[in-house]
């Protein structure tokens, strides 16, 4: 392992712990066994560590995404499999330490246009996705593609905050809604076919 990659689980252990706003350079230091100056020389600062961890990641995950969205499981499969990622997501950290940094880039400009980036590539994925669906199934009503994979994006996005806050009963409420989607791209598929 690289001592940018120990920096980086290092700092992904610390925001998960601490969160953005009490995240140390020195207790990740300590934490990945080495000094501060490689913090430093590798990724700048705190800011820098952060970015270079979520983007990191996010090029992981936005790979994971067009992989299986590129397989030929019917489009529902696929967005279940989505909706399945969701709680791997969850359960790594990656959706916390994205909330965490879309809620630094709210007054941190440099930060919000990089996170704003990484978004991007999600939601280049998604209007892929939707094209498809159109393709299959014709007119999507007054929603262009864009329309669509804003909406489907920022559903996730949403419930993934609702999610981290912790309330059970509105967790279950955000996986159940982003699941029923299945069945309604479920019913459009069968509907294609006959």
């Amino acid at each position: 392992m690289t001592t940018a990659v120990r920096i980086m689980e290092a700092a992904r252990a610390c925001l998960l712990a601490d969160g953005y706003a009490s995240l140390s350079t020195r207790k990740v230091a300590d934490k990945a066994g080495m000094p501060l100056s490689q913090i430093h020389y590798h990724f700048g600062g705190k800011r820098g560590l952060v970015l270079a961890l979520l983007d990191h990641e996010n090029q992981l995950l936005v790979g994971r995404q067009r992989q299986m969205y590129a397989a030929s499981e019917p489009l529902w499969k696929r967005y279940e499999q989505a909706c399945d990622f969701l709680e791997d997501d969850l359960a790594s950290g990656y959706v916390r330490v994205l909330q965490e940094m879309i809620a630094a880039g709210w007054s941190d400009i440099e930060v919000g246009q990089q996170v704003l980036s990484m978004l991007r590539g999600w939601f280049v994925v998604l209007e892929e996705v939707v094209r498809e669906a159109e393709a299959r199934f014709g007119s999507l009503g007054p929603f262009s593609p864009a329309d669509l994979a804003s909406l489907v994006g920022l559903a996730f996005l949403g419930g993934e905050a609702v999610i981290l806050l912790g309330d059970d009963e509105w967790a279950a409420r955000v996986r159940t809604a982003l699941r029923r989607v299945t069945d309604l791209l479920r019913t459009l598929e069968e509907a294609s076919v006959d």
